[in-house]
């Protein structure tokens, strides 16, 4: 799952002492597992190595260009969702075919900068949107004669069982268009001069756990594939998104080889490139947030752990009801966790509601969870936290934003340092 273990009730990041970076980087801190990210991505790339495959790693899931430029080398190829992200992955030397490029508002701006850099493929989420890139690459004079490559995004109306907030499959939501009016876009467009609309793609939402819908949404594309090809059109490849479920809790996600092993077999035969855009299943155990408890405070019949990591820091919990297991770093013998899981009460544990210090009632991180006793000082881990933690952190409250470290073996390093109050006002000067 990952390489974060306690060894003698101390919790390392692969050889290191997280105490040890603590000591000299300081809380609220992001530790990363640079072996963690690439034994994920090489699971993926062995699964699926039947088929002509590109993995596109999420950049949005965890963006820092230290991660980005070890997956670039590893093989990695990225899906974006911004021109902010588009600039990320050329700062890691990515190799710019490998990107596709998704997202219902991309402006006119992102859209050159990703023609310019001779992107892979545009995810188009509509009609309106197709009309624009044509427009623009037949405007975009630093490339005369250039035809951009898109997959058309279709809603293939499968539920993942995911959260409301990440189910991004049904029909009727902002992304992508419905199987029925794909076929009228392509024989609108499907034969313009200046794009070449010749992929499918779909992505049924995030943190999935079961294989599936994706089998279902599959299929339906391969129906509509290959009434595309019968009208006369080349669709070379198809992009079945992200959203593979990651292991929150110990051993509930299927493996990338349970998702291929029913996968690849629809996919063999049918002379189409594979485009996969894993986000969490790679990054979410790649990290820990680290903070430290300020004070415990009780208050009628709730105890509370009060800690110097706030929503700002990661969002998920007051936003989508997401769960992290938390654990202290440090733990007698008898308190060592065997799993990461809800259920998980050894003797001599309290339930407490573990919180931030952020002005905002939804400031917390575990509500009556089960922890072993810790006092003020003390530092607790909170796991699975690489995929949309400090990607989706913020200043609110005018707090500065958590430093980041990788570690690699027995080394340590950080690669983005914390951030200053000179650094929250710097841009109002």
């Amino acid at each position: 799952m990952d390489y974060f273990n306690y060894k003698n009730g101390i919790l390392f990041a692969e050889n290191v002492d997280v105490d040890r970076i603590v000591a000299e980087v300081g809380t609220p801190l992001y530790i990363y597992s640079k072996a963690t990210f690439k034994d994920h991505l090489q699971r993926i790339q062995q699964a699926y190595s039947e088929l002509d495959t590109m993995i596109c790693y999420s950049v949005k899931a965890c963006g820092n260009i230290n991660i980005l430029k070890f997956m670039a080398e590893a093989g990695s190829g990225f899906d974006i969702v911004s021109g902010g992200e588009l600039y990320r992955t050329l700062q890691a030397g990515a190799n710019t075919s490998n990107i596709v490029y998704a997202g219902v508002g991309k402006t006119d701006t992102e859209i050159i900068e990703a023609l310019n850099a001779d992107i892979g493929y545009f995810n188009i989420e509509s009609e309106a949107e197709l009309k624009n890139l044509i427009r623009l690459v037949k405007e975009n004079s630093s490339a005369p004669n250039k035809k951009a490559k898109a997959a058309l995004r279709v809603n293939p109306d499968v539920d993942p069982k995911t959260h409301t907030y990440t189910t991004t499959g049904k029909k009727e939501t902002k992304f992508g268009v419905d199987i029925e009016r794909a076929r009228k876009i392509f024989a609108d467009y499907g034969k313009n001069k200046s794009v070449a609309l010749c992929a499918i793609h779909i992505h049924l939402g995030s943190a999935g756990h079961t294989i599936d819908p994706y089998v279902e949404a599959i299929e339906k594309i391969l129906a509509l594939i290959e009434q595309l090809r019968s009208d006369g059109f080349t669709i070379e490849a198809v992009d079945i998104g992200g959203g593979y479920g990651a292991d929150y809790i110990t051993g509930t996600a299927p493996t990338a080889a349970d998702y291929a092993a029913a996968i690849v077999p629809l996919l063999k035969d049918k002379n189409l490139k594979l485009i996969l855009e894993p986000g969490a299943s790679i990054a979410a155990n790649t990290a820990i947030l680290v903070t430290q408890v300020l004070f415990l405070k009780t208050s009628g019949r709730k105890k509370f752990v009060i800690v110097d990591a706030g929503m700002n820091d990661l969002i998920r919990p007051p936003l989508y009801d997401a769960f992290h297991f938390i654990w202290p770093v440090k733990v007698d013998k008898e308190f060592v966790p065997d799993r990461r899981d809800k259920e998980l009460k050894p003797t001599g544990t309290e339930v407490v509601d573990v919180v931030g210090p952020i002005c905002e009632g939804a400031d917390f991180f575990a509500k009556d969870r089960t922890l072993p006793p810790v006092k003020r000082g003390d530092l607790l881990s909170i796991f699975t936290a690489g995929a949309y933690c400090f990607s989706m952190s913020s200043n609110y409250n005018a707090r500065g934003r958590a430093a980041e470290v990788l570690v690699d073996g027995d080394k340590f390093s950080v690669i983005r340092r914390r951030e200053t109050y000179e650094d929250l006002t710097a841009l109002e000067r």
